[in-house]
C-alpha cells in the first residue's frame, strides 16, 4: 500500500470536497493550493494508483480527456458544459433503454452525457 503522503491526501481531500468528476489539470491546480510545488507527474501516478485501488473510477467522455471521480457512487450520468468545460453528476436515470436497442441485439449497459450550459455560465 502506498505512503499516505501530503500530496496523495491534498489529491483525495480535492477529488471528496469536487462533487463533480474532474481532469488531471483541475485536480491539479485546486491541490497546489494545499501543497505548493505539487506536480503534475505526481497528480498522474496518484490518480492511476488511486484508480488501481478502486478508489477513483474513470469518466469517459466522447472527444475529451478523462475526468476521474470517487468510486462507489450509485447509478448516474453526467452533464458538461460547453462554455466552461467542466463537468458534473446528473442523478437519476431515464430507466430502460431496451426499447431503443436494435432486434436481435443485447442491451448490456448504456452511458448518457447530456450538453449545455450549467449554471454558472447561463448567469454571465
Amino acid at each position: 500500500m502506498p505512503r499516505d503522503t501530503r500530496q496523495r491526501q491534498a489529491i483525495r481531500d480535492v477529488l471528496d470536497d469536487a462533487g463533480r468528476p474532474l481532469s488531471p489539470p483541475d485536480i491539479l491546480k485546486v491541490a497546489r493550493k494545499r501543497v505548493p510545488g505539487l506536480g503534475q507527474a505526481t497528480v498522474y501516478r496518484t490518480i492511476r494508483a488511486l484508480v488501481d485501488e478502486g478508489w477513483l473510477v474513470t469518466v469517459e467522455l466522447p472527444g475529451q480527456a478523462p475526468h476521474y471521480e470517487r468510486s462507489g457512487l450509485a447509478h448516474h450520468h453526467h452533464f458538461r458544459c460547453r462554455q466552461c468545460e467542466r463537468v458534473f453528476e446528473v442523478g437519476g436515470c431515464p430507466g430502460n433503454l431496451k426499447s431503443l436497442t436494435p432486434p436481435g441485439f443485447r442491451l448490456e449497459g448504456h452511458e448518457l452525457t447530456l450538453y449545455g450550459v450549467c449554471s454558472t455560465c447561463a448567469s454571465d
